[in-house]
């Protein structure tokens, strides 16, 4: 099947899917969650500032209409206004989205071929004392808590030692870089621990099949045969790895944005939370939304660039 066609059945095939997630996101922020004028305006408000408030937002329509511009909004991207700050939603988002990827971007590059490689290192040594030593720091990595590795590094890198700046953030390159350095780092170990155990998996899995015994049995070397063909045939699961990780991306990381104060769709989003921006909220989770199901095509698409033998239906 030519890959457009495949795209555009498959685009098409999501509408339904995004119609569905609209419709569970619409239920918990307007049934489940109950009045959020009562959030807004606090629990003495008067059952008159609460009617005009509902009038306002826009809340006293009928939820079919309601549910409808929740749908329209996750196809156009035009979510309206954030009861907070009054400002055009998308805006807010835009604005927040270049401090997220300056963070995100390169802290997603580097630690994804850094954990290829130490994966690979692990499987190539695999039994011995450094594929051991690599396991048992992953799991150490993977085990401390993100707020154990912000606090200690804001505390020894940045305040005691003075390496990295504490917090803040700067509109434009390369003055944004001094702020990112640190949270870019706690991200990289992060991310480190739990991607070198599942790719190492991955390629033991590779290395005890078939293929691997007559590559041997040819006389080709570990070497040729790890970086040839082992990492080759792992290239689907870990692609599928990495590209279930982009969407978050654009989310950005909640806690690591908000302790840096760098104002990214992160910070963003836990804002709208303690502010209750509801609009915001929701626009945030369509958006994530959207790309989960988006990315999900390319990742189909990738698997046939990886694999000839796998074919678009």
């Amino acid at each position: 099947m030519n890959i457009y066609h495949y795209v555009i059945r498959r685009m098409l095939y999501t509408i339904p899917i995004l119609i569905g997630v609209t419709l569970l996101i619409f239920l918990l922020f307007n049934v489940v969650a109950g009045d959020p004028t009562i959030v807004l305006l606090g629990k003495h408000a008067t059952f008159q500032q609460m009617a005009e408030l509902r009038h306002e937002l826009g809340l006293d329509r009928p939820l079919f209409i309601q549910y409808l511009d929740t749908l329209k909004s996750a196809f156009t991207f035009d979510f309206g206004r954030s009861w907070s700050t009054k400002q055009h939603i998308m805006q807010v988002i835009k604005g927040g989205s270049y401090a997220s990827l300056t963070l995100a971007v390169p802290s997603f590059i580097i630690a994804s071929l850094a954990s290829t490689a130490i994966a690979l290192l692990a499987a190539f040594f695999r039994g011995t004392w450094l594929d051991k030593s690599l396991v048992i720091v992953s799991v150490v990595m993977m085990s401390i808590s993100v707020l154990a590795y912000i606090l200690f590094g804001q505390w020894i890198f940045a305040y005691k030692l003075g390496w990295f700046e504490i917090a803040g953030y700067e509109y434009g390159f390369p003055d944004f870089v001094p702020y990112i350095i640190l949270p870019a780092i706690i991200w990289i170990v992060l991310s480190i621990g739990p991607d070198v155990r599942f790719y190492r998996t991955v390629m033991l899995d590779e290395v005890h099949q078939d293929y691997v015994r007559t590559a041997r049995a040819k006389g080709l070397s570990n070497r040729v045969i790890l970086f040839k063909h082992v990492l080759k045939n792992a290239m689907i699961p870990i692609i599928t790895n990495l590209v279930i990780q982009i969407p978050s991306l654009i989310l950005g990381s909640l806690l690591i944005e908000n302790f840096f104060g760098i104002p990214g769709l992160g910070n963003i989003t836990l804002q709208a939370i303690n502010n209750s921006d509801f609009p915001v909220i929701k626009a945030m989770t369509i958006l994530s939304s959207v790309a989960y199901i988006t990315f999900n095509v390319i990742t189909d698409v990738l698997y046939t660039l990886v694999d000839p033998r796998i074919k678009l239906k």
